[in-house]
């Protein structure tokens, strides 16, 4: 059983009208368009997983708003209080390019809930695993300030609970978002109990975190893996990437199998320089839920993070879904064929060497960790 959970007033943040940075000056050349975290790839992954009808194999888990207490585990009282009353007047930017209107607070409080109910779900046994189809996305909000499209840091904030709330030891989260995942990483770096792995562009977003030498601190050194890949990475070199996370991911013996799941590796996607496809997807999906098999019962939640090209994100949602549901609903992805044959899909040896160097930075501080 695959819970799915969705809400409709996910839609409704509102993020204006300017392609990145509502509040910046230098942009004012720029003809207004909607923002690159609009609502339509999400909404389109709604609708495919509706039309092609693999919703009728998913169980709808209804999310709650995430209470104070569950996001006061990572998020400081200041920065809630100040995001809450900004939207409660005109929204504005909870830090660097995180616009959002009024009312989008509650709406984040959802966002995160929605993961919260994902995992709740899981650990209780009504799902297997669960795919959170949420938005705002959360992986680059920090403690005291909203980065990079996310006000709250959803996947974070959903660890806490399964370790503070439901009394799990250890957690593995990947994130293959093609932008690093900053604001989890903050979150862990000195905690032990969870094993953070980060496949993404090199310093796409933010430019200034995502080294392989970012490896943890104090308790946490050792505990913290990024994969930096250089641009230009398609399915093989993703393949080596994931192959390398999962094992990292499984020597820490996880109870949980928590997956930061954006869309932006895939060739389309403006605002990464990678070449994914939906087989990408659905083989890292399956990958990631082999892990959770081998350690902890098949418990894995996925949480939507980013995906902006608005034609193709929900073909790569569509595989995720089915890899997840274990089983084809018979909707085609139309591009597979020509994205697959587009040259440099195969591993490149430069790539392949990122991948190992950043193995080699992790052995160094913990030996074993890499399985």
């Amino acid at each position: 059983k695959t819970g799915y959970i969705w809400h409709e007033i996910y839609s409704w943040h509102c993020t204006g009208m300017s392609p990145f940075d509502s509040s910046s000056y230098a942009l004012r050349y720029v003809e207004p368009k909607s923002h690159a975290e609009s609502p339509e790839s999400k909404r389109r992954i709604h609708s495919i997983l509706e039309v092609s009808g693999i919703t009728k194999h998913l169980v709808r888990l209804e999310p709650e708003p995430a209470t104070k207490e569950s996001i006061l585990r990572f998020h400081t009282q200041e920065y809630i209080d100040k995001i809450e009353k900004m939207s409660r007047e005109n929204g504005g930017d909870a830090g660097e390019c995180a616009p959002f209107g009024p009312g989008s607070f509650d709406i984040a409080l959802l966002s995160a809930g929605g993961v919260l109910k994902g995992v709740d779900a899981v650990l209780d046994g009504k799902v297997n695993n669960a795919y959170c189809l949420v938005r705002p996305p959360g992986h680059h909000a920090e403690r005291d300030q909203g980065r990079g499209f996310c006000l709250l840091s959803n996947v974070a904030i959903a660890a806490f609970h399964a370790l503070e709330a439901r009394g799990l030891s250890r957690i593995s989260i990947i994130d293959w978002d093609v932008h690093h995942g900053n604001g989890t990483q903050q979150a862990f770096y000195a905690d032990p109990r969870v094993m953070f792995v980060s496949i993404h562009q090199d310093r796409n977003y933010p430019v200034d975190s995502g080294s392989s030498k970012e490896l943890g601190e104090g308790a946490g050194r050792g505990y913290n893996l990024n994969i930096p890949l250089p641009p230009g990475c398609g399915h093989g070199a993703y393949m080596e990437a994931i192959a390398a996370a999962c094992r990292v991911a499984e020597a820490h013996r996880p109870e949980l199998v928590l997956v930061s799941c954006g869309f932006d590796p895939a060739w389309t996607d403006p605002l990464g320089a990678m070449m994914c496809h939906s087989g990408t997807f659905r083989e890292m999906t399956r990958m990631a839920m082999g892990v959770a098999e081998r350690c902890c019962g098949g418990k894995i939640v996925l949480a939507h993070e980013g995906g902006y090209s608005e034609a193709y994100t929900p073909f790569c949602g569509l595989a995720v879904v089915e890899a997840l549901a274990g089983r084809k609903s018979g909707t085609e992805d139309p591009w597979l064929g020509e994205y697959s044959m587009l040259g440099q899909q195969e591993a490149q040896p430069h790539q392949v060497a990122a991948v190992r160097d950043a193995l080699q930075a992790l052995e160094a501080v913990r030996p074993g960790a890499s399985g």
